[in-house]
């Protein structure tokens, strides 16, 4: 392999430039980001915080001018000296605390990854916290090889018209202007290939990198000269609705990761599998060590030792299960060579008829062929984890429900991607020049306490208005391409007061999340947030699947009421929700609103971001914050009702809202002293912050994972 970048023709001085733009540890460092934004602060802005973009864009004149200055060339100094430093560090974590992990890398598949907005390959939460945990791996010294899709046309973009629909705009992505960098043999300099057959046909894989930190994230791309007009599609976009593109993309993730993995020369140690989506990974192990001489009950159980697997779904229905006739199209020459009988190989896929009332022979599930063929499986929170083993005790008949083999790693943030560059210096401060070091330890946090009430309150103010220049940026933005209708500007947030009590909704729009849980009673509402003197206003975002039309007429419904006077602005959706505008959103509002039905957050990501950053968090006691909540770091919502009829819970749900808004948010929020703090709600940021960033962190997540998980996987591992 080698790394190839374009001829910028950088003068010498800087001549590193170009490297440090193709490895994204330069968007977690805030040194790497100040350095890039000094070299030309306009185009940083203007290409979206893309420096490979922003390179090429760059007058040589700038380019000469920075290499005679002395300010940027100390800077530069200062971040290449810490960039080499990271990449070829010794004395890592993992390195000290578990050197048989670092023996051979670990294989992480996901079929997103949220990394940057300058590589917009990811959907949502899961993509988010792939892009996290690979960062993170980095951070503490696990070597990591990641295995996703280079989709040529991303996620779509998202346009609300006049009548407030989603309209899905998909553009193909310019690799040129992409972080990323094609896979060349090192025999022949052309692209690395993997080859799949795919029914009557061969498919070739063409692979590109992305470097994250001291490892790195392979993309597979079908878009190639050699494949025929149709497979060079069915891989542009995320999670294709239409079940055969979907198989066949799970075979190219699947079965065409491990065959790339071997293309490069790489041997993993342990196999990790983000989601089911790559669970077909799995079984081409298993075929290769048949294939080796090896009896198929020895080859799986040697899978079986090395494989983990992160079950994100608590429902049934949002698992992938492939009709049978289309797994006998695709697989129907497979199982032969797997040394399996067709009805043998349908068994590894299929549910327990009686438990979950799964008809045997109606489907192949990805997730049962998943949790079949790992022995290491979590879910991603403790209640999820109660969840799974409810949900798949049919796979284990025999043990009591408490005993079904899944456990729980509860997902965690990359502090360091999060934060608000604001609150690094308050940090640094009063918590400690190594805070970030020392993330995961409570008693670090405990120093939040330290920090002077007006202090933390004019940096989470200046968040704020930072939040709401943004939105209305987005939205002079869309005035001026002459794309809006002029009702839209109320809607899209012109009329945003940076001083009014600020609600978040923001995440994937989708049925169970309830987005409109909060209009249960108009009237009521309206008398909130357009009180005189204590105003408040909510800040929608979020885009649902292209197919999933529940979702989109909860946008609709959402929008039409961001349209209504009656709430005087106070009620704003803000479009084409992503990573960039995410990054505003959990470090600027001020509650962060989270209601999912009971039972069907697996765990959730974003109240952490927010927590993080100092805003509370009002939820449905579910997912992450059944864990986090403890009565004085935000609201639980209804906290002591149990499962109940869907109408009458969202009922007493909405009613929950309104009466926290009423009697707590509301006064507390307000209620100033002389200098306009608000001394009781900044005693609850402060809560917030300590009592929930060092237990969802990433920093703890990773240790977790290396301590219950990749440390059985690799326990026969020789140093």
């Amino acid at each position: 392999m080698s790394d190839v970048y374009l001829d910028l023709k950088l003068p010498p001085r800087i001549g590193r430039l170009d490297e440090l733009a193709h490895n994204l540890w330069w968007s977690w460092h805030p040194e790497a980001r100040e350095l890039f934004r000094a070299l030309d602060y306009q185009l940083w802005r203007m290409d979206n915080h893309n420096p490979v973009k922003q390179l090429h864009q760059i007058s040589p004149d700038r380019l000469r001018a920075a290499a005679n200055d002395l300010v940027f060339l100390i800077l530069y100094d200062k971040v290449m000296a810490h960039f080499d430093a990271d990449i070829l560090a010794c004395n890592t974590w993992a390195a000290t605390r578990h050197p048989r992990l670092l023996v051979k890398p670990i294989a992480y598949f996901s079929p997103e990854f949220a990394l940057h907005t300058s590589l917009p390959i990811y959907a949502g939460g899961l993509g988010v916290l792939a892009g996290d945990f690979c960062k993170e791996a980095s951070d503490v010294g696990l070597p990591l090889v990641a295995v996703g899709f280079m989709y040529p046309q991303g996620y779509f973009h998202q346009h609300i018209s006049g009548e407030g629909w989603q309209e899905e705009v998909y553009d193909y992505l310019d690799f040129t202007d992409m972080p990323i960098s094609p896979v060349l043999s090192k025999c022949n300099g052309g692209k690395v290939v993997a080859q799949i057959q795919l029914e009557d046909r061969t498919l070739s894989v063409a692979v590109w990198q992305v470097r994250v930190g001291h490892n790195t994230v392979y993309l597979l791309d079908t878009n190639i000269d050699e494949n025929a007009a149709r497979d060079r599609e069915f891989s542009a976009r995320l999670y294709i609705a239409d079940s055969e593109m979907r198989i066949e993309q799970e075979i190219v993730l699947g079965i065409g990761g491990v065959r790339t993995i071997r293309a490069l020369g790489i041997e993993p140690a342990i196999w990790h599998a983000n989601e089911a989506h790559s669970a077909f990974m799995m079984l081409e192990r298993v075929r290769e060590e048949v294939a080796g001489g090896t009896s198929f009950s020895e080859a799986i159980r040697r899978v079986q030792q090395t494989t983990v697997f992160t079950t994100h779904s608590p429902v049934l229905a949002t698992q992938d299960v492939f009709p049978i006739p289309l797994v006998e199209k695709y697989f129907h020459g497979y199982w032969e060579s797997l040394g399996l009988s067709r009805e043998d190989f349908l068994k590894l896929g299929q549910y327990d008829a009686l438990t979950l009332k799964q008809v045997q022979g109606q489907g192949f599930s990805m997730a049962a062929l998943a949790l079949r063929m790992a022995n290491q499986r979590n879910a991603v929170s403790q209640l999820h984890g109660r969840t799974a083993r409810k949900m798949w005790h049919g796979l284990w008949p025999n043990v009591k429900e408490e005993e079904v083999p899944i456990s729980s790693v509860t997902n965690g943030i990359h502090v360091p991607t999060w934060v608000a560059r604001e609150l690094l210096p308050a940090y640094e401060k009063y918590l400690g020049q190594d805070w970030l070091e020392r993330q995961d330890l409570p008693q670090v946090w405990e120093r939040i306490l330290d920090v002077p009430d007006d202090e933390l309150w004019a940096i989470h103010q200046a968040l704020k208005h930072k939040l709401v220049a943004a939105i209305v940026e987005r939205v002079q933005n869309r005035w001026a391409e002459n794309q809006l209708m002029a009702k839209q500007v109320v809607a899209m947030g012109a009329l945003l007061d940076s001083e009014a009590l600020t609600i978040g909704f923001c995440r994937r729009f989708t049925e169970y999340k309830r987005p409109g849980l909060i209009f249960q009673d108009i009237e009521r509402l309206k008398k909130i947030v357009t009180d005189r003197f204590h105003p408040v206003q909510i800040i929608f975002a979020g885009k649902p699947h292209p197919a999933d039309l529940r979702g989109k007429q909860l946008i609709h419904e959402v929008y039409e009421l961001a349209l209504d006077q009656r709430f005087l602005g106070r009620i704003a959706f803000v479009e084409d929700y992503d990573m960039h505008i995410a990054h505003h959103l959990v470090q600027g509002v001020d509650v962060w609103l989270n209601t999912p039905q009971r039972l069907q957050e697996a765990c959730g990501t974003s109240g952490m971001k927010a927590a993080l950053n100092g805003v509370l968090h009002l939820s449905v006691l579910d997912g992450w914050w059944y864990e986090g909540y403890n009565g004085k770091n935000g609201w639980a919502i209804d906290k002591g009702s149990g499962i109940i009829e869907s109408g009458e819970q969202d009922y007493r749900d909405a009613q929950a809202i309104y009466r926290f808004l009423e009697e707590e948010i509301v006064p507390l929020y307000y209620d100033r002293d002389a200098s306009g703090v608000p001394k009781g709600w900044v005693q609850m940021m402060k809560e917030a912050i300590r009592s929930i960033v060092p237990h969802f962190c990433a920093r703890r997540m990773l240790k977790e994972y290396s301590e219950k998980l990749y440390t059985a996987a690799a326990k026969n591992l020789t140093l």
